[in-house]
């Protein structure tokens, strides 16, 4: 029996799992959030439902990450950090450099900081939480799972932008997309649910988050996905904007008397999307009780589901047809009113939730009427779970 960490990282994040192979369950598992500010919180669950929470301000990146493994032992889940054989980590972008997950070398992290342009907010902190538990566990196989892996593969006239081609040879500029481990997961999930060879079915799955994404799966290969170059592009999110046209950045960088372009594309990823839009939260909850009364969070509420539609309608062109449609992560696991608002503009494609079976949040369900053309899913997203296993494979551990 082998443990693996598998480490999942935001830019105010730490999530965490930790693993018994090969039965691939879950000895422990937890979170720390509100890094770095007032009001840190430290949470960790057992696996027999036991919880442990610890609040206290300004937990640093590398307290948070002492502390996963000390409390682990405090615990005596751990009586050795060196029984901890390897640790998977989540990165954004890998670029077209990394095609696969792979074993960490000094030259893979340096690889992976230098792809850091591509996702600036997240890159530099997964290679800092590489550096740090391989310090913390200097014995353990560190494994880098990339997001962007599942896409590297895409047809050029899906990822190809229509700029000087010069552009990609020189700059590697094309799109990349992200959230590849979560929605390679959930494919294959649907198709397990449904008991069909996942090559035999044309998917497309909705990552419906705080960050959002959509991808296309046509036999077994993503062919397409929403997020671009960096994952500020796609669907309206959360804080980011999603699409715009390019020449907006340049007049509003004059109207605001901005000079540096990464006040413009922080204004884009941080103060935009949803909180943008409704000047209230980022958050679709706090929005859905106000609909009613407050005009603008009805109209965020109607703009993300406006922008899912599109891409959902034009995937389904590309794709010609559509077998399954999969809602995964907070609000597609949890959005009870949104898969339902989702659906009913899809209706024409033959997409369709029984209220009933909707009425619920984050667990596996088949959600579409009996017989229907199209069918509905909510696959909760397992991240960790994927990142483990590549460990595995990667590691030769067993």
């Amino acid at each position: 029996m082998s443990k693996v960490l598998a480490i999942n990282a935001g830019s105010s994040t730490l999530k965490w799992k930790l693993f018994n192979l090969p039965e691939e369950s879950v000895i422990a598992e937890g979170m720390v959030d509100r890094l770095n500010l007032p009001a840190s919180v430290f949470k960790l669950k057992l696996a027999n439902g036991e919880k442990h929470n610890e609040t206290r301000d300004n937990i640093t990146n590398r307290e948070a990450a002492a502390m996963v493994l000390t409390r682990l032992k405090s615990l005596h889940i751990l009586e050795h950090l060196h029984e901890i054989v390897g640790v998977g980590h989540r990165v954004v972008a890998g670029g077209e450099e990394f095609k696969d997950s792979t074993v960490v070398t000094p030259e893979v992290l340096d690889k992976i900081k230098a792809l850091s342009a591509y996702a600036p907010l997240h890159n530099p902190v997964q290679a800092y939480y590489i550096q740090t538990f391989q310090t913390l566990l200097p014995d353990a196989t560190q494994v880098a799972v990339f997001d962007t892996s599942l896409f590297t593969e895409m047809p050029p006239v899906n990822y190809m932008y229509s700029i000087p081609y010069e552009y990609y040879e020189k700059f590697g500029a094309r799109k990349y997309g992200a959230h590849g481990t979560s929605h390679r997961y959930v494919a294959h999930r649907a198709a397990e649910i449904l008991g069909k060879p996942f090559d035999s079915l044309k998917i497309v799955t909705l990552h419906l988050g705080s960050g959002s994404s959509i991808t296309a799966f046509d036999h077994g290969k993503a062919i397409d996905t929403s997020m671009g170059f960096t994952p500020l592009a796609g669907v309206t999110m959360g804080t980011r904007s999603g699409d715009i046209d390019a020449s907006l950045v340049a007049y509003l960088m004059q109207k605001l008397n901005l000079t540096n372009v990464e006040d413009m594309i922080d204004i884009l990823n941080q103060k935009s999307g949803l909180l943008g839009i409704s000047e209230l939260s980022p958050d679709q909850r706090d929005l859905e009780e106000v609909q009613d009364s407050n005009p603008k969070a009805k109209l965020a509420l109607d703009i993300f589901v406006n922008r899912v539609i599109s891409y959902v309608g034009s995937y389904i062109g590309k794709l010609n047809g559509i077998d399954a449609l999969v809602f995964t992560a907070g609000s597609g696991e949890n959005g009870i009113e949104l898969r339902q608002n989702i659906a009913d503009q899809l209706s024409y494609f033959g997409i369709t939730v029984d209220p009933d079976k909707n009425n619920v949040r984050g667990k596996e369900t088949i959600l579409n009427k009996e017989n229907a053309p199209v069918d509905v899913l909510i696959v909760p997203t397992n991240e960790e779970l994927m990142i483990v296993r590549d460990v595995e494979r990667l590691g030769h551990i067993s």
